[in-house]
């Protein structure tokens, strides 16, 4: 924890001394500092600068789960000057739980790259008789009142993503949401809930320690952290894949070949040995796409969601 409180502050500082010079482009995040979201973004925008031949920081404007920076980014003037890193939540599960966001999706940015995943493993509190997502699904057919899943809050990845697999299963496991991953691992430590689908960032530690019993991966191949845990689609989900992936926008208009220009740039970023190494510090994995990937990733993402919080029944005023 010293050392990710270290790495903030540094990455603070460096960004504001950038900015003290020279053009600023400003990269929105919708969470907080030291959220991977954040992070993932300071490590991006330390490296992009110089390959841009501008000073490029980070501004945070969390709220309504990344939408509000969303909305920001969707009024801001196509000249270059705004971007965003945003996640999947933000992007293709808000505008179908909230009943306004403030932007059209598939209408108001430009697509610049996929740049990391975040992918989520599947926990249980120790005391829970189960070691495989199998034996987890058939004591929750056995035991339907015992059971209880955390989340970050309602329509969050760690919500809708176990909603759609207790869908899958035919199990009925009661939701209980946070206030963001801290307090929810905190009481899934304690006991005070039973099951947990988070990023690997929060629960690799307490796995680790063996406070938290680790079932499966959320990914569609196994994790190179976990080689010896297998997905939740090889445990008779054939198919079920997610991970809160990042991608970096511009607003609509944006010049092409600026947006071509900047996604150049990122390609080899994220395909770098050094920045896969600061990833898998904060549990990321690099993942990149170019702009024409990157649109068609987005409209099918859009429509799968959709269809999941449909599913779900999940809405957030």
């Amino acid at each position: 924890m010293k050392r990710l409180v270290a790495a903030i502050a540094t990455a603070c500082l460096c960004t504001a001394a950038q900015a003290q010079t020279g053009k600023v482009v400003k990269i929105l995040v919708g969470f907080p500092p030291g959220q991977a979201t954040d992070l993932v973004a300071r490590i991006l925008a330390e490296r992009l600068g110089p390959a841009l031949g501008e000073t490029v920081i980070v501004e945070n404007r969390p709220g309504q789960g990344g939408s509000v920076a969303l909305a920001a980014l969707a009024k801001s003037p196509p000249d270059g000057a705004t971007m965003m890193l945003s996640a999947l939540a933000s992007l293709v599960a808000n505008p179908h739980l909230y009943k306004s966001v403030g932007y059209d999706t598939l209408r108001d940015f430009e697509p610049v790259a996929l740049v990391a995943d975040l992918p989520l493993l599947l926990v249980v509190h120790p005391s829970v008789p189960a070691k495989t997502l199998s034996e987890l699904i058939a004591y929750a057919k056995a035991n339907p009142d015992k059971l209880t899943h955390s989340s970050s809050g309602n329509g969050t990845l760690s919500h809708l993503g176990m909603e759609d697999l207790k869908r899958r299963a035919g199990i009925t496991i009661l939701h209980v949401p946070y206030q963001g991953s801290a307090r929810a691992m905190t009481d899934l430590i304690g006991g005070a809930v039973t099951v947990g689908l988070d990023t690997v960032a929060v629960t690799q530690p307490h796995i680790q320690s063996g406070k938290m019993r680790l079932l499966a991966a959320s990914t569609a191949n196994r994790l190179p952290a976990f080689p010896d845990t297998p997905t939740i689609a090889e445990q008779g989900f054939p198919g079920f894949s997610f991970s809160a992936w990042l991608g970096l926008l511009y607003p609509a208009g944006t010049p092409k070949d600026l947006v071509e220009k900047t996604s150049a740039a990122l390609a080899k970023i994220v395909q770098s040995a050094e920045v896969e190494q600061k990833y898998a510090a904060l549990g990321a994995v690099p993942r990149y796409a170019p702009p024409a990937e990157f649109r068609a990733f987005l409209k099918d993402e859009y429509q799968r969601w959709g269809a999941i919080v449909k599913a779900s029944g999940a809405k957030v005023d």
